[in-house]
């Protein structure tokens, strides 16, 4: 048994290489090997914590979401208008990365996902990426829904949807603008919300 370093558990260390791995390759395959290697763990402990790659995976980017989105607390907030809620929740997922930072990001997702051939692993780690995306965005619609706020309709289709308004907005904070990116953005956010809850202000 591995003992601890730098204060961190065996998990803990397991998660952040692998994030650390995510973040230089946004398709990479997150092998056993790689990952033990890179967190100073044997393959027999990782497997301990992570029986598969889907839930090592699936960890991670739930780790790397919930460091996007900490403050999971809005969306239950009901003294504010289920449109201000969704609205800030989204906004958090687009407040990482500016200027520089978002085009660097789109320059490694390219990289990743666009320029080389969409292999078998390709596809898997991009369809982990963005289910994970998906998964946040279905659950604050699922509680809006429960509350009432959202109506009859398809949460999988509307949570797609709204996915895509943030990766164009998230496409348009890469690239040289001439205007408030930041109020252009919540103007949009807002068509967007509006047009699924049947709300606008």
């Amino acid at each position: 048994m591995e003992r601890k370093q730098g204060g961190l558990d065996t998990k803990a260390r397991i998660i952040i290489a692998a994030c650390e791995m995510i973040d230089e390759d946004p398709a990479s395959t997150l092998s056993v090997r790689a990952v033990a290697a890179r967190a100073r763990v044997s393959m027999g402990s990782l497997r301990h914590h992570f029986p598969t790659q889907r839930a090592l995976r699936d960890a991670v980017l739930e780790t790397i979401y919930d460091v996007v989105t900490p403050d999971n607390e809005i969306i239950h907030d009901r003294s504010i208008p289920a449109r201000d809620r969704l609205v800030q929740c989204l906004r958090q997922v687009l407040a990482v990365e500016v200027g520089e930072q978002a085009r660097q990001a789109w320059i490694k997702l390219f990289d990743a996902f666009v320029v080389p051939e969409p292999t078998d692993d390709i596809r898997t780690a991009y369809l982990a990426m963005t289910s994970e995306g998906q998964r946040r965005v279905e659950h604050w619609l699922t509680l809006l829904a429960k509350e009432g706020a959202l109506p009859e309709g398809d949460i999988v289709a509307h949570s797609r949807f709204l996915n895509t308004v943030l990766n164009g907005l998230s496409i348009e904070r890469a690239l040289p603008a001439d205007h408030s990116v930041v109020e252009r953005e919540i103007e949009i956010l807002y068509i967007a919300v509006d047009s699924i809850l049947g709300t606008s202000a």
